[in-house]
C-alpha cells in the first residue's frame, strides 16, 4: 500500500469517528425548541423577581425586582440595562396600557398601584387596595385594568379616570388569573381555597368555583382558546391540570418540572412554554386530548418568572442574582 493510500484511508477513518462520536452526543439532534439569543444584566438587583410587562412602541420591558423593592427598565432594541425606579414596597405584578400610556406596579407591601406615565416614568398617581396588590392584567379595548389582591378580591380599575369600579369578592388571595377572549369570563387561581374561580365581566360576580382535587398550589395558568382548555400548573405535586373552559371538567394530567411560577401558549407553533425555579423550562405539545412533553431545557435555579411576547416571538426569563453572577433576563428565539 503506497503512503498516499494509506494516509487516505487514516484520515477516512479519522473523520469517520468524529461523526460517530458527534451522533453519540446528539450533534445531529433536532434543534431545540428555544435558543438562548443573549443574557441582559439587570444591574445591582438581588433578591428575588416577579412578572414583567413590555412597552412594544418604546421597546421597553418592565421587571418587578420585589427583593430589591424596585422596577427595572429594561431597552430591549440595545439589550442593555435602562434605570431603575425604586421605593416600591415589593412589587410584584406590572401592565401597560398602550392606550393610555400608563404603566401600572402593583405592590405586595402596601397594597397600592402605582402608575407612572410610560414616556417619562414619572410617578402619576396610586390607587389603595388595602393588601398584597398582585398580578395585573390589561383590557386596553375595554379600558379595564384588574388587579388581584389582598385576602380574596379582584379588583376592576377604570383605565381612564384610575378610578375602581369593582371590587369582585374571593374566597382568599388570588394568583394568576386570564381574562376569556371570547367570552365575558375571567378564570382565577385561588390556591388557598383549592379552586378555580370563575368571573363574569358584565355582572362583576364570582358565577361559579371550580374544586381541584389532584393537585394543590395552583399558581400558574394560560388559556388554550382553540381546544377551550385552561392549563394550570400546580406545585404540589409539579404537574400541569387540563381543565374544560367550559365547565371546570377535568380532562388530563401531565408531569412538569418544579415550582413553576409562568406558564404561555405559543400559538404560531402550537406549543406550550413552562418556567421552573427547578432550573428548567418544559415544552408541551398537543396529544389528542392532552398534552405531552417534548422537552426540557436546562436554565438556572430560581429562574421561574418569564414572559413569552408573540409580537417579538421572545420568551423572556428572569434569572435572579446567584453568588458572584448577577441577576439578568435571558431571551429565548423559539424554533419554527
Amino acid at each position: 500500500m503506497t503512503s498516499r493510500r494509506r494516509y487516505t484511508d487514516m484520515l477516512l477513518a479519522a473523520l469517520a469517528t468524529i461523526f460517530l462520536a458527534k451522533d453519540a452526543a446528539g450533534g445531529n439532534a433536532e434543534m431545540p425548541p428555544l435558543q438562548l439569543e443573549a443574557k441582559i444584566p439587570l444591574g445591582d438587583v438581588h433578591g428575588r423577581i416577579d412578572h414583567m410587562a413590555v412597552d412594544l412602541a418604546r421597546h421597553r420591558l418592565f421587571v418587578a425586582a420585589l427583593g430589591n423593592d424596585s422596577l427595572v427598565v429594561i431597552d430591549l432594541a440595545s439589550k442593555r440595562f435602562d434605570r431603575l425606579i425604586g421605593d416600591l414596597p415589593k412589587p410584584q405584578g406590572v401592565g401597560f396600557d398602550p392606550a393610555t400610556d400608563m404603566l401600572y406596579v402593583a405592590n405586595g407591601g402596601d397594597g397600592s398601584v402605582r402608575l407612572f406615565n410610560d414616556g417619562e416614568l414619572s410617578p402619576v398617581g396610586q390607587i389603595e387596595l388595602g393588601s398584597d396588590a398582585d398580578n395585573v392584567r390589561i383590557d386596553s379595548k375595554a379600558g379595564q385594568v384588574f388587579v388581584g389582591y389582598g385576602d380574596g378580591a379582584l379588583a376592576i380599575i377604570d383605565s381612564p379616570t384610575h378610578s375602581t369600579i369593582a371590587a369582585v369578592p374571593l374566597e382568599a388571595h388570588p394568583e394568576s388569573f386570564q381574562l376569556d377572549r371570547d367570552t365575558a369570563r375571567i378564570f382565577v387561581n385561588v390556591p388557598n381555597a383549592g379552586t378555580i374561580d370563575v368571573i363574569d365581566r358584565v355582572s362583576r360576580r364570582r358565577v361559579a368555583s371550580w374544586p381541584v382535587e389532584r393537585g394543590s398550589a395552583n399558581f400558574a395558568m394560560v388559556l388554550d382558546q382553540t381546544r377551550q382548555n385552561l392549563l394550570v400548573a400546580f406545585r404540589r405535586s409539579a404537574e400541569l391540570g387540563v381543565f374544560s373552559s367550559g365547565d371546570g371538567t377535568h380532562t388530563g394530567t401531565v408531569p412538569t418540572c418544579g415550582d413553576v411560577d409562568d406558564l404561555f401558549f405559543d400559538s404560531k407553533r402550537d406549543r406550550i412554554y413552562i418556567s421552573c425555579g427547578e432550573r428548567f423550562i418544559d415544552v408541551l405539545a398537543p396529544d389528542g386530548n392532552s398534552y405531552r412533553q417534548t422537552a426540557r431545557l436546562t436554565t438556572a435555579v430560581g429562574a421561574r418568572t418569564s414572559l413569552f411576547v408573540p409580537e417579538l416571538d421572545r420568551l423572556l426569563l428572569a434569572v435572579p442574582a446567584r453568588g458572584e453572577t448577577p441577576a439578568a433576563i435571558w431571551i429565548f428565539r423559539p424554533s419554527s
